[in-house]
């Protein structure tokens, strides 16, 4: 039901790419970090060429292409030609007769086939050849955080560390909490952290957000750190988080990283009573919410997971627009939830102002050839009384040929048609008309 995420896999397969490939870091990352790539110096000529994952294989709309980078002059630190052979068999795929010691004194200097390599091995290493990768990574901690390939290593060792060298990492990560949460790889870190570490170290790390957090709300990266912050932490022990919502509820609704982290407030503390307000200012704006490209998803979050009396207020306040709303984009998904988890009560009214006072009022064939509308119409019939039942279709059949003239309004008069228990069938199986054409549904918005 979200709106699209972004939200990146903590798997090394996933990133497919040669270290530095992104080019020379930015002044603006540089000066916010104060950190480089391994072996790559800013204004460093770089030439790339990217590639798809597979073979032949096209690129996929977000998907990571893998990357050939060559740098001019660039070789490992270290012990340079004994770690390349060492790499090269790795990249070869002969890699599993190797052990954690074999990388000895190498680990920081690993591409992506030793960080993978790396990866593997600490799930199932002995606690003495961990200790030793620990202490090694430990020092420069904070630079593979934000390393393309160096922050799974640490999140492997948040996964499989023993309870102190989290804590170590943890306190790694003390008085960096926002740049990390800004950054592309530092956010994932600092999410595996809040999963695994002590609820008081969790309490300790998201306090280094308080005056940020409608900064990092706002932030691609940064907004996976809040929902996490929530989904982790008691709301009483947050209670600078909650205050910065206080007054930005509609706004961040209709935000597309805000809508997501208002949906985990209302999933993890909807009930506790700090954050009534939470939900009283979605149903102020609840017009508006439900017309948005954003908000929509945020009001039918509402609809759904909500209390009956959040429900009927939310109807009541739609009421005296529910056909404009109907034919809108955005807002006929709301009008569907609205007839889907509604009471009789909600239904009813919905029902009586699409269909009008006689069969004079033409809104129902207006809804039957529109777009957007006909979803609403199809809604209806699958929740509706026998009895509300007969006296719309009796209303369809009168204008059933000029009805069959239209895209949208033809498949709803075939199924009305059929015996009731047939039709009712159909239209809880494909409620979407454009699925039976081969086609999706316009209105949702990728996730």
């Amino acid at each position: 039901m979200e709106p699209p995420r972004g939200y990146h896999k903590n798997g090394p397969e996933s990133q497919k790419f040669v270290r530095g490939i992104r080019g020379p870091p930015s002044n603006s990352n540089m000066g916010r970090m104060g950190l480089s790539y391994h072996g790559v110096q800013p204004n460093m000529g770089i030439m790339v060429q990217y590639l798809p994952a597979q073979p032949g294989a096209p690129l996929s709309p977000g998907s990571l292409p893998y990357v050939e980078a060559s740098y001019p002059g660039w070789r490992p630190q270290g012990n340079g030609p004994r770690l390349c052979n060492f790499l090269e068999e790795l990249k070869s795929g002969k890699g599993r007769r190797f052990g954690l010691s074999d990388i000895t004194g190498h680990v920081v200097d690993a591409d992506q086939h030793g960080s993978r390599f790396i990866q593997q091995k600490l799930e199932h290493c002995n606690p003495e050849e961990k200790a030793a990768v620990f202490r090694e990574i430990l020092p420069h901690a904070c630079k593979l955080m934000t390393d393309v390939f160096g922050n799974y290593v640490i999140q492997k060792f948040f996964e499989y560390g023993n309870p102190s060298q989290r804590k170590e990492l943890a306190d790694q990560l003390m008085g960096q909490i926002v740049p990390l949460s800004l950054q592309m790889y530092g956010c994932r870190v600092i999410q595996k952290a809040l999963d695994v570490i002590e609820p008081d170290q969790r309490v300790r790390l998201a306090r280094e957000l308080d005056g940020q957090v409608m900064r990092c709300v706002r932030d691609q990266n940064g907004n996976h750190v809040i929902q996490k912050c929530i989904e982790n932490i008691s709301a009483d022990r947050v209670g600078f988080m909650l205050g910065a919502f206080r007054g930005q509820v509609s706004s961040l609704s209709m935000h597309p990283y805000g809508c997501r982290v208002i949906q985990r407030l209302l999933e993890r503390c909807a009930n506790e009573h700090q954050c009534q307000f939470i939900t009283e200012e979605i149903l102020e704006s609840v017009c508006v919410l439900s017309k948005d490209q954003y908000g929509n998803y945020v009001t039918q979050h509402v609809l759904e997971k909500g209390t009956s009396k959040e429900r009927e207020r939310i109807v009541r306040k739609l009421s005296g627009h529910i056909v404009q709303l109907s034919l809108h984009k955005f807002a006929s998904n709301v009008i569907e939830k609205c007839l889907e988890h509604g009471g009789r009560v909600e239904r009813d009214l919905i029902i009586e102002e699409i269909a009008g006072p006689d069969e004079s009022y033409d809104s129902l064939l207006v809804m039957m050839k529109d777009q957007y509308g006909n979803y609403v119409v199809q809604k209806i019939f699958e929740t509706c009384t026998v009895e509300q039942r007969a006296a719309l279709s009796s209303r369809v059949r009168m204008h059933a040929s000029a009805l069959k003239k239209y895209t949208y309004g033809k498949h709803i008069v075939t199924r009305l048609e059929q015996p009731f228990a047939e039709a009712v069938s159909l239209f809880c199986r494909k409620p979407r008309i454009e699925a039976m054409n081969g086609s999706s549904d316009s209105r949702q918005v990728a996730d």
